[in-house]
């Protein structure tokens, strides 16, 4: 049996520049909070928003705290590293991704940082958005850079400006593309990737629906733009009362049977074998994990 997976339903973005919604984001029932240097602040703002968000590492929160730096290739990436990679800071969200060498870099800079303020060896999580057509191209040879990388995230926004992609509602076209970045995240050995963000704020049935297709491609969770967004995206990333009951049943029953000797069953109608038992027991795992972290908020 894996590891299990870590409760990581929701990932908030707060731009890193704004007290007033960093606090708030803080105090949601997202699973983690992205606290934004990159696309949320303006150029002229990413030197002195630094200073903000390394004051916000020190704030309470209920969840982890994240912070999307500037990509590799620009100016402010070095910088933005030095300044928020610290005491309090859960993980670093990379944006565009293209190549191993990129990762391998920005793992190393981290490992440095880490060194020299007394942080544990890869304390610091490191999750790159794939979000070009470079990137899902060489995703494979990114994720068998051997950094610390445990998941990767999916950027639909850039990604369909990259290719010229008109991005639908119904987003059959990004299918490609998260079957990918699924595939390959298994092959890696890492755990499931986080989807991308559902840009139409006044459409929850768009959004329901567009975590319900990153729930069955095999996604772990979803990035949100807007705290109203986290309760749909928690919701459907949790399993159900029926899906709990049945994942239970499946667990005792083929105890049972194991324990005499069989290794496989049939359970309303169901056949019931090894691959069925791990499912049901992640199952309990991820369940067993919301409700410890309902318990402690």
């Amino acid at each position: 049996m894996e590891k299990p997976i870590p409760l990581l339903r929701s990932f908030l973005f707060a731009p890193g520049n704004h007290p007033r919604r960093v606090e708030k984001a803080l105090t949601l029932d997202a699973d983690a909070v992205i606290l934004d240097l990159e696309d949320a602040v303006a150029t002229a703002e990413k030197v002195a928003t630094r200073d903000a968000i390394t004051a916000a590492l020190l704030q309470p929160r209920t969840g982890l705290l994240y912070v999307r730096v500037n990509a590799a290739d620009t100016e402010f990436c070095c910088g933005d590293l030095v300044a928020v990679a610290r005491r309090g800071l859960d993980g670093i969200i990379l944006p565009k991704v293209e190549s191993p060498a990129t990762l391998a870099t920005i793992d190393w800079v981290l490992s440095q940082i880490e060194r020299e303020r007394g942080l544990k060896e890869r304390a610091i999580d490191l999750i790159p958005i794939i979000e070009t057509a470079r990137g899902l191209r060489d995703i494979d040879a990114i994720l068998a850079s051997a950094t610390r990388v445990k998941r990767v995230a999916f950027g639909a926004g850039d990604f369909t400006l990259d290719v010229n992609m008109i991005w639908n509602r119904n987003e059959a076209e990004l299918s490609h593309a998260r079957a990918t970045i699924v595939t390959a995240s298994r092959a890696a050995g890492i755990e499931a990737p986080l989807d991308t963000v559902w840009v139409d704020l006044q459409d929850a049935e768009g959004l329901e629906t567009s975590a319900r297709t990153a729930l069955a491609y095999g996604f772990q969770g979803k990035m949100c733009i807007h705290p109203n967004q986290v309760p749909v995206v928690n919701r459907v990333f949790t399993p159900s009362e029926d899906e709990i009951a049945f994942a239970e049943r499946v667990a005792a029953a083929f105890a049972k049977a194991e324990a005499a000797g069989v290794a496989s069953i049939q359970l309303d109608g169901k056949f019931i074998d090894y691959p069925i038992v791990y499912r049901a027991q992640r199952l309990l795992e991820k369940i067993a994990a919301i409700r410890d972290r309902e318990r402690r908020t």
